[in-house]
């Protein structure tokens, strides 16, 4: 039955993205963006018997968890080619060009033909998927050819369908990896009592990359020029319903500079921050401005207008703001903040992200219901040097105690012989 409704889902994808994108940009660029896929796949592909290592990513956010380990196969592996796949627009049109990797695709709707027809032309020597994504028979394929298939900073909680009674199909994904790397114990544990034991904690390759950031860290004088040494507030991946908490501690601390990278910047979202910070400047018009040296009239509030810069942005905070807690999917990347030894605060929903949790825990996050309690956490960060020193320590400590990730499933390639120099 399982079965089933996976080949009707796979099916009708690609009809209702067809249909949203009538309406919608990302779904309208999802379908475009697979279009005569296979032809662009072929003509890329050098017939020279090239080795090649596939990795896949649902989106912009995984690929950042696949981003250190795949850098590190490259560099300790440079005899072999890097084929990264997508299947959100919000990863493909991003990194689209990313230096690192020889071949970037759209990847084609999963199904028994595409994947015979991809494997087919891709011929992979290793197949890494990243943390969320099981596509069936793209899976069930590197089985049958006797790939090695790793799943990696996997996290699975109790809720999801591999755990469920109805869940056998789940279940039979999971058996097709060779291996699986998670980031906690509690995973491994979920998939031993579904007899899953191909599984070893890993840790979450999040907290290497954040750290390779921070480490090559280059100053934005911009940035710092806006800042001018003042307590700053970088609020990253917001969403209205996190502008709507924070914009009036903006408005009201006039003395403050705040930072505010929507998770969206299309312009209606951009209109959106217009409208709530009241002292506000878009990043690309402060730019105009500096070049013409013109000066800034009554701004205290900064609105990020492109991306890529958010990670850099969190080294100029006092304090970090993350959004994503007041919405249904919950808080977004808090270990972008954290490297940087600064605390973080965000709203209530966050259970799901076991980092955000452990990170209050620990002492360097902060959660908060609504604005009155942010105000008041904002203050009491402020006002209290000692707390906020320690707060920093905190969030620094946290993340650098967590790194390692890359080097295990590394060590395990190496260990395995799953890929010759």
């Amino acid at each position: 039955m399982g079965k089933l409704m996976y080949n009707i889902f796979i099916r009708l994808y690609p009809l209702a993205a067809t249909i949203v994108g009538i309406f919608n940009a990302k779904a309208r660029q999802w379908v475009k963006g697979r279009k005569n896929v296979f032809s662009k796949i072929a003509k890329a592909m050098d017939a020279s018997g090239e080795k090649k290592i596939w990795m896949h990513c649902s989106s912009l956010g995984e690929f950042e968890q696949g981003r250190p380990l795949l850098e590190k196969i490259k560099s300790t592996y440079p005899s072999y080619k890097i084929v990264l796949t997508f299947f959100s627009p919000s990863g493909y049109e991003v990194r689209k060009n990313y230096d690192h990797a020889d071949y970037i695709f759209y990847l084609p709707i999963d199904s028994l033909s595409n994947a015979k027809k991809f494997y087919n032309l891709i011929k992979p020597s290793l197949v890494i998927f990243v943390k969320y994504e099981f596509w069936y028979y793209y899976l069930r394929e590197a089985q049958q050819r006797n790939i090695p298939l790793l799943l990696v900073s996997a996290i699975f909680r109790k809720g999801q369908p591999f755990f469920k009674w109805y869940g056998s199909f789940h279940r039979q994904m999971l058996q097709l990896f060779s291996h699986i790397f998670v980031q906690n114990n509690q995973s491994v544990q979920l998939l031993n009592d579904i007899n899953i034991t191909t599984a070893t904690i890993s840790g979450d390759t999040r907290f290497d990359r954040v750290i390779e950031i921070a480490e090559s860290f280059k100053p934005m004088p911009e940035i710092e020029e806006f800042c001018a040494g003042k307590t700053t507030v970088v609020a990253g991946s917001t969403w209205i319903e996190d502008d709507e908490e924070l914009d009036h501690y903006a408005n009201t601390h006039r003395d403050y500079c705040f930072i505010i990278a929507p998770h969206d910047i299309g312009e209606e979202r951009l209109k959106e921050c217009d409208a709530l910070y009241k002292y506000s400047i878009r990043y690309s018009t402060y730019i105009q401005l500096l070049k013409s040296n013109l000066p800034l009239q009554e701004v205290n509030t900064l609105i990020i207008d492109n991306i890529g810069m958010l990670s850099r942005l969190y080294k100029y905070a006092t304090i970090g703001f993350i959004g994503g807690g007041f919405g249904g999917d919950g808080v977004h990347n808090v270990l972008e903040a954290a490297v940087y030894y600064r605390p973080v605060v965000f709203g209530p929903v966050y259970e799901k992200y076991f980092e955000a949790v452990e990170l209050l825990e620990h002492g360097g996050a902060f959660s908060i219901e609504d604005a009155l309690e942010l105000e008041q956490q904002f203050d009491e960060l402020l006002k209290d040097t000692d707390g906020y020193k320690k707060a920093c320590n905190n969030a620094g400590d946290y993340v650098k105690s967590n790194s390692g990730a890359t080097g295990n499933i590394l060590n395990y390639i190496q260990e395995k012989r799953l890929l010759t120099n």
